[in-house]
């Protein structure tokens, strides 16, 4: 790549191609970005479910420790994965599925970030109509404005997620503290809560789990600027244990003591209203431009070009659309489809890179991508059937067995290699003898 293709490369934070040394960042500017992404109103109607089903101490509490340890553990993979490699996702996915395979991955995850994009557009819209007593018309107006305004930042690209994340992070924590505090006060002690429902633990953690297992499939979209393995592996980790979790932990205590899930009506309810449409819009903008960034990845990999500020925009007017089409009525059975065919998507990803490239992948001008890579989709769809109908927890299942046939796949390729027949020929007349069976 010469100088100029790299700058121009560069200015759509690489899209098609690995991020080179110069473009690598610290610690903290991914850790923010990964942070804003992880708080999402959503998440905490995730929560609320299972805080009134759940004793505060121990069985909630444990049920959130290892829900998102489970999260961490698995997004972390594939955080690595993107430092090592500088590859996106998508990137990948072109080894775990092929050149023309990897058109399912795009396809997948772009529509995926379209639909979160959708529904937060239309979040925004219909609770600020609701908290400032506008009128029902004013919806459709103002999921317009917010839906071409929130990809602003991700127009830009990482520098403009990690500008918008330096501010919005620490504000929204520090709103966050205030309420709890004020919640705590108001239920009087820090473990009130009571058991109210009805879930079992294994679905408790399904809802932990797959609060964010999709997104986290994407993570190697920011892990690729990672200076280091720490630098990655360690922002992974703070955003969906720690960050996730608060999300997971807010909406349990908000839903157990005043009965709603959402930070800002408790905000509401506390008399902080002004702060909780403050916080809402930063929960809301730091997810959206992250979200539909990934889109601009997954669509400038579908169609093989590098101008994702274009597919950016392009992606942002879609969900917009579908915004206004009714997005907000679809999320639980979009949350429950994705939960089965998004996970196996990482744990074919793992393990061609870990097990089928034994870490490293060689560089993608030179190799040899095949245009169906049909072990990456027999364990895709065999991870995605076990999700689909293995008890347990789904997204979990899902990327296990998705993991372990890509694995056992591979193995055996290489087996039936070292069996096969290998030719020699006869030295005195050079014609072929017969076949040699390697022991």
């Amino acid at each position: 790549m010469s100088g100029d293709e790299r700058g121009r490369s560069g200015m759509e934070d690489y899209p098609l191609s690995a991020v080179p040394d110069e473009g690598r960042q610290e610690f903290w500017p991914i850790t923010l970005v990964l942070l804003g992404f992880t708080f999402f109103s959503a998440t905490m109607w995730g929560g609320a479910s299972i805080g009134v089903a759940f004793r505060f101490w121990p069985d909630l509490v444990w049920i959130i420790l290892w829900g998102n340890a489970i999260l961490a553990v698995y997004v972390a993979g594939l955080g690595y994965i993107g430092f090592r490699s500088g590859f996106s996702t998508v990137l990948s996915a072109r080894f775990a599925f092929g050149d023309i395979g990897s058109r399912w991955s795009d396809t997948l995850l772009g529509l995926t970030q379209l639909g979160w994009y959708a529904w937060g557009t239309a979040t925004i819209a219909i609770a600020l109509v609701r908290l400032l007593n506008l009128d029902a018309g004013c919806a459709a107006p103002l999921m317009i404005v917010f839906g071409l305004g929130f990809c602003m930042t991700a127009y830009v690209g990482c520098r403009g997620l990690a500008a918008l994340s330096w501010i919005a992070v620490p504000a929204m924590l520090l709103l966050i503290a205030v309420s709890i505090a004020v919640a705590l006060r108001d239920a009087g002690s820090a473990a009130g809560p009571l058991a109210a429902g009805t879930l079992t633990v294994a679905e408790a953690l399904t809802i932990v789990v797959g609060t964010f297992v999709s997104g986290g499939t994407q993570v190697a979209n920011w892990t690729r600027f990672a200076g280091s393995g720490r630098v990655a592996v360690g922002s992974v980790l703070i955003a969906f244990f720690v960050g996730n979790g608060l999300m997971i932990a807010v909406g349990a205590v908000s839903a157990a003591i005043y009965g709603v899930s959402d930070i800002v009506e408790v905000l509401e309810i506390q008399g902080l209203l002004f702060a909780g449409i403050l916080l809402l819009f930063l929960n809301i903008w730091t997810t959206q431009d992250n979200t539909i960034y990934n889109f601009s990845v997954a669509g400038c990999h579908f169609w093989r070009t590098e101008r994702r500020r274009l597919i950016t925009f392009g992606g942002a007017a879609a969900g917009t659309l579908l915004a206004l089409a009714g997005m907000y009525d679809w999320l639980i059975p979009y949350m429950v489809m994705m939960g089965v065919l998004i996970p196996p998507l990482g744990g074919v990803i793992m393990a061609d890179f870990f097990v089928g490239h034994r870490g490293r992948y060689p560089p993608l001008d030179g190799a040899a991508v095949p245009r169906f890579n049909w072990r990456g989709l027999a364990a895709y769809a065999a991870g995605s059937l076990a999700a689909l109908v293995v008890p347990g927890i789904p997204p979990v299942n899902g990327i296990a067995a998705a993991f372990l046939i890509y694995a056992c796949l591979i193995r055996f390729t290489a087996w039936r290699t070292r069996k096969r027949p290998v030719p020699s020929r006869d030295i005195a007349s050079d014609a072929p003898a017969r076949p040699n069976f390697r022991r």
